[in-house]
């Protein structure tokens, strides 16, 4: 089972709803965090900074992948308790700020790029597609 959290801002290059890391960023670069959810949202950073490792990409197509749209997404999988639980608090966050944030289950993440010990990056299938 793998795991994801979204709001329903659609991102431009995959189609779907950006991730929770891309809406707190937005939340911060417009100057809507209180200070001490700053403070939370730079720890939280620096933590995943430390405990999860980058996708090296963000797309199924062949190199060079600069130059190709990121059509995939993050995934979490279930087994990854902690990661989960400090992306509860960024969820907090936002819905602090009247963000809506939807919790999104599934089997099936579609045509897998990227796989570590916590997440996947997967391009959807053609029949998930928005």
């Amino acid at each position: 089972m793998y795991i994801r959290f979204a709001v329903a801002d659609i991102d431009g290059d995959s189609g779907h709803e950006r991730g929770v890391f891309q809406a707190l960023d937005h939340l911060q670069r417009k100057g809507k965090l209180y200070p001490h959810e700053e403070d939370q949202w730079r720890f939280l950073e620096d933590w995943f900074d430390k405990n999860l490792a980058k996708p090296s990409r963000f797309t199924g197509s062949k190199p060079p992948y600069y130059r190709k749209k990121n059509r995939a997404i993050s995934w979490f999988k279930d087994t990854a308790h902690e990661h989960i639980r400090r992306i509860r608090e960024m969820v907090t966050i936002l819905e602090n700020h009247g963000v809506a944030v939807r919790m999104l289950k599934t089997d099936r993440v579609g045509y897998v790029v990227y796989e570590d010990e916590y997440q996947v990056v997967a391009e959807a299938f053609a029949d998930m597609r928005r």
